[in-house]
C-alpha cells in the first residue's frame, strides 16, 4: 500500500465513532428498523434453538483459514445468502436526524444497508450489514434470515472487486428492550460480520418486538 494509500485509509478510521459509542447507538437504533406489517402469512421465520443456542460458545467452534489475512478497506456493493436466496445490493446507511440507525427505504424490498461508522465487510472487526424484514406489501430482503443455520455462508461483493465469504455461526434473536450490544458489534479481533432484520413478536403499535442477528465469520476470499 502506497503512503497516500495508508493516509487515506488512516483519515477513514479517524473518521469512525468510537465502538462503544456505535454499540450503544445502535442498542437503541434498531428499533427503527420495524417498517413491515407483520401479517404475511405466520410471520418470518424464527432461529432454531440448535442455531441460537449460544453465540458465545459456538464462535469458538470456527476457526479462521490458515493464512487468511483481513482485507483492506473497500465499501461493500452487493450480497448474497444463498440458502435463502438473497441476491441484493447494499447501500450505505448511517444515522438519521435523531440519532438512530438507518435503515434502507422500505419502498425497495430488494435492498441491504452496510453501517459505515463500522468496518467494511471483510477488515479486521465487526461489519454490520441491515435490511427489512417486510414491508406494506410482503416479506423483504431478509424476512427469511431467521432460517439460517450453521454453516450457511454469506457472500459480500465490494467495490475492490474481491468477495468476502463469511460462516454463519450462530443465530439469535434479542428483544428490542435488552439487547446485547457489546456481544453483536465488539470486534472479536479478526474480520465478523453481523446480518440484522427484524423479528419476534409483532403488534401494530410497536412493531416487531425483537432483532433476529445472525452471527459469521469470514472464512474465504475470492
Amino acid at each position: 500500500m502506497s503512503a497516500s494509500e495508508l493516509a487515506e485509509e488512516e483519515e477513514r478510521r479517524r473518521k469512525r465513532a468510537p465502538w462503544g459509542v456505535i454499540a450503544l447507538v445502535l442498542l437503541t437504533g434498531l428499533a427503527l428498523i420495524r417498517n413491515g406489517s407483520g401479517e404475511f402469512d405466520v410471520g418470518p421465520p424464527q432461529p432454531a434453538s440448535a442455531a441460537s443456542a449460544d453465540s458465545r460458545r459456538a464462535a469458538e467452534d470456527v476457526t479462521v483459514a490458515a493464512g487468511l489475512q483481513p482485507l483492506p478497506y473497500s465499501v461493500p456493493d452487493r450480497v448474497r445468502i444463498p440458502a435463502i436466496q438473497v441476491d441484493a445490493p447494499i447501500m450505505p446507511v448511517g444515522l438519521d436526524a435523531e440519532g438512530w440507525v438507518d435503515a434502507p427505504p422500505p419502498e425497495d424490498p430488494n435492498l441491504a444497508g452496510w453501517f459505515t461508522a463500522a468496518v467494511t465487510p471483510g477488515e479486521k472487526g465487526t461489519a454490520v450489514v441491515v435490511g427489512h424484514v417486510d414491508n406494506q406489501q410482503g416479506p423483504a430482503v431478509f424476512y427469511g434470515l431467521g432460517a439460517l443455520k450453521q454453516g450457511n455462508k454469506v457472500e459480500v461483493s465490494r467495490e475492490d472487486g474481491k468477495t468476502a465469504v463469511f460462516e454463519i455461526y450462530a443465530i439469535e434473536v434479542f428483544e428490542k428492550n435488552d439487547f446485547p450490544g457489546d456481544r453483536v458489534y465488539a470486534s472479536k479481533g479478526h474480520p465478523e460480520l453481523r446480518v440484522i432484520t427484524c423479528g419476534g413478536g409483532f403488534s401494530k403499535q410497536e412493531g416487531y418486538a425483537g432483532n433476529v442477528v445472525a452471527f459469521a465469520r469470514l472464512t474465504e476470499i475470492r
